[in-house]
């Protein structure tokens, strides 16, 4: 089954704990957890703290952190001992130095996933495939929530399926940008095992027939 990531980026942050609560009762499987430096996208979300206090409110969630920031090798262990359980960083913030941002990310104690941007090749993260937990592929430019999907991150999931069957390699395909109802069984069709989705969740008057399609049992 597709799992569905809960980009807390459009939650209540009057109230958080609830409002993530609120969606993992009605399904969710884990919490999307977006950060931004400014720097690197050009948008300021939150830390380690915010991680931190979320994980102690919800320890038996699993955070699903999104590192969109100019030095993920400097701040991973630090959102690894907040609570997170896989970490991903972007490949065009470390160009030339991705197995290093690896191997800090693991021995950090989490699994790790790389992100591209949409319009970086997806064949610059094939040389990477076998090292990764994860793959994410944005569709929409990151920085900022409520975006229109990018119809053509279909197609870049569905290369890097093939890739990734042809070397028989488990990593994990991960899509996050405009995901909704209509653009989430499209991405699933593709070979995306997780879909990160924010506003089609948070901000529906009933999230769970949106939460039952994206899981495809609708």
């Amino acid at each position: 089954m597709t799992k569905i990531a809960a980009s807390i980026l459009s939650a209540d942050f009057a109230d958080l704990k609830q409002d993530c609560l609120r969606l993992l009762r009605e399904g969710v499987d884990l919490l999307h957890f977006d950060v931004m430096d400014g720097h690197f996208v050009p948008n300021i979300s939150y830390g380690a703290p915010v991680l931190e206090s979320l994980h102690a409110a919800l320890p038996d969630a699993f955070y699903d952190v999104h590192l969109m920031i100019s030095d993920p090798a400097r701040y991973a262990p630090d959102f690894a001992r907040a609570g997170a359980g896989l970490i991903t960083f972007h490949l065009e913030a470390v160009l030339g130095a991705v197995p290093r941002v690896i191997e800090t990310i693991r021995e950090a104690g989490c699994r790790v996933g790389l992100s591209i941007r949409p319009g970086t090749p997806v064949e610059a993260v094939f040389p990477y495939l076998e090292a990764l937990d994860l793959v994410l592929v944005m569709s929409v430019e990151p920085g900022f929530g409520g975006q229109a999907f990018m119809p053509e991150a279909v197609q870049r999931l569905a290369a890097l399926d093939a890739e990734r069957r042809r070397r028989n390699c488990r990593t994990l395909l991960e899509v996050d940008g405009g995901i909704n109802a209509q653009t989430g069984p499209l991405c699933a069709q593709a070979g995306a095992d997780w879909l990160v989705a924010g506003s089609a969740l948070f901000r529906a008057p009933d999230p769970a027939p949106v939460i039952r399609l994206l899981h495809g049992e609708a």
